[in-house]
């Protein structure tokens, strides 16, 4: 039986490229890049970069973690992400956007999500970075398994919700 082409790593990294709106987005198995990632959004016109790496840590509610794996829909993804991404250019005036997403095993220490804004003003830039890694993690199709010291193993969507519904960091 073949690996659906979403599911095989080497038909990846994939990418979109939004070039009138400087919005690159990327799905890959291989570790991101911080510094690429400033280098695409960066511009003379710019004020303000700011850059979030998401990063697999060794615990979940005082459970050992041993490393973390993403899946996702790249078609779904991309038109999520490409949304998230149009409507932070508009809402904040940004100059640039990068959005990377990393499948497969992440390991301790190491990054699964990179955001990169540029923006004319440190306040804009500011505010756009969390509210993208936050919508990214409500909305995206990407799913997370994290797998623990035990052996066990928890399926997530990468936001999870309160007793009353509301979105909590996981």
């Amino acid at each position: 039986m073949t690996t659906p082409a979403h599911l095989d790593p080497t038909t990846y990294p994939r990418t979109h490229t939004n070039a009138a709106l400087n919005i690159h987005l990327t799905l890959t198995y291989a570790s991101l890049d911080a510094q690429s990632a400033l280098d695409t959004i960066s511009s003379p016109a710019a004020g303000a970069n700011v850059l979030f790496l998401g990063t697999t840590r060794d615990t979940f509610e005082d459970r050992p973690v041993a490393q973390l794996s993403y899946t996702a829909y790249p078609g779904l993804t991309f038109k999520t992400l490409n949304k998230i991404a149009e409507d932070a250019v508009e809402k904040h005036g940004l100059l640039g956007i990068v959005i990377g997403h990393r499948l497969g095993v992440v390991p301790i220490r190491e990054a699964s999500i990179v955001i990169a804004v540029s923006a004319g003003h440190r306040g804009a830039a500011w505010r756009a970075g969390e509210e993208v890694l936050e919508l990214c993690k409500e909305k995206a199709e990407i799913w997370k398994r994290e797998e623990f010291v035990d052996g066990g193993m928890e399926w997530r969507a990468n936001a999870e919700r309160d007793a009353e519904g509301n979105f909590v960091a996981s």
